[in-house]
């Protein structure tokens, strides 16, 4: 679907409202349905990780929602400290709540042998764009299903370069453009007032890594089908997983008549199997921030790597 505004640079994000973003997000108990997808493609990134030999000391999950990534981070990189940071208050809270119920249970049980920091994470309520960190303050940048909600990606990968460390590791995942297609096509069909990010390519991003300052960044995709036996719980689950934040957005609400003809489309998409498939393309990125080449005077920097004695 085009969008209105046809000066929106095709490397950015769509013109997303991130007020908005935080009301939606606003809500924990509305996001809950959703969980299963983000732990599945967190599962699915904690497996890449383990690809690659890091020891990271300090770790910034960005865009850390309620939490659930941190404790597998803590129990993979048990000396590590976990900076977690979201833009939406609600969700630091529950995270907070969590983290607190977890390491109270630890105690109680089998914390002795669980080799996770008993010091917990630091939980901070921000934007991810604009971190309150020194430059070069962390080894490695998490995050899992966040980029994709705002407006500039360009910038936020700008701004994790900057708080890495030379060497440090970025490692996330969005949705990509074919996301939500079945309903983007069935809104297409009423209306043109878009109700469906147009997300970002695979291969934009990876240009963004590379313009950002990233050494040779690594990006592959897949595409998971979620099906669902009414339309009302499939409708359920876009709202939980961000909803419409969109500063294009309809200013009203959409027609009974055009929003039943939404419906309609929906319906007529069933399987053989009588369920209503939602496509998601999920994106995966990982990236090194790599030594400079030169000082802040403009002098060339010469790295030598000398082989070690036998």
């Amino acid at each position: 679907m085009t969008l209105p505004n046809s000066n929106i640079d095709s490397k950015l994000s769509a013109p997303i409202d991130l007020g908005r973003v935080r009301q939606l997000f606003a809500r924990p108990h509305k996001l809950v349905e959703s969980e299963f997808l983000r732990r599945e493609i967190s599962a699915r990134m904690q497996e890449r990780l383990a690809l690659v030999k890091i020891t990271p000391q300090h770790i910034l999950d960005a865009g850390c929602g309620a939490g659930a990534d941190v404790l597998p981070l803590q129990k993979r990189f048990p000396s590590a400290q976990v900076l977690g940071i979201d833009a939406a208050a609600a969700m630091v809270n529950v995270a907070r709540t969590s983290q607190t119920a977890a390491r109270s249970s630890l105690n109680k049980l089998v914390a002795q042998w669980l080799p996770v920091r008993q010091s917990g994470a630091a939980l901070i309520c921000g934007d991810f764009a604009r971190l309150p960190l020194a430059k070069q303050a962390v080894d490695l940048v998490w995050s899992n299903l966040a980029v994709h909600w705002h407006p500039s990606p360009d910038q936020v990968f700008a701004e994790w370069r900057r708080v890495l460390r030379v060497d440090g590791l970025l490692m996330f995942s969005c949705f990509g453009p074919d996301t939500f297609k079945e309903l983007r096509e069935a809104f297409g069909s009423t209306e043109l007032s878009p109700h469906v990010l147009p997300f970002v390519d695979m291969h934009d991003f990876g240009d963004m890594l590379v313009e950002a300052g990233f050494s040779t960044p690594v990006m592959d995709m897949e595409t998971l089908t979620v099906t669902y036996q009414t339309v009302d719980k499939l409708l359920a689950d876009v709202r939980a997983l961000g909803g419409n934040p969109l500063a294009t957005r309809r200013p009203t609400l959409t027609g009974r008549r055009r929003w039943q003809q939404m419906i309609d489309r929906l319906e007529q998409s069933r399987r053989p199997d009588g369920t209503i498939a939602l496509t998601f393309e999920v994106i995966y990125g990982h990236a090194f921030r790599p030594a400079p080449r030169t000082t802040a005077r403009g002098e060339s920097v010469i790295r030598l790597d000398f082989p070690k004695r036998q």
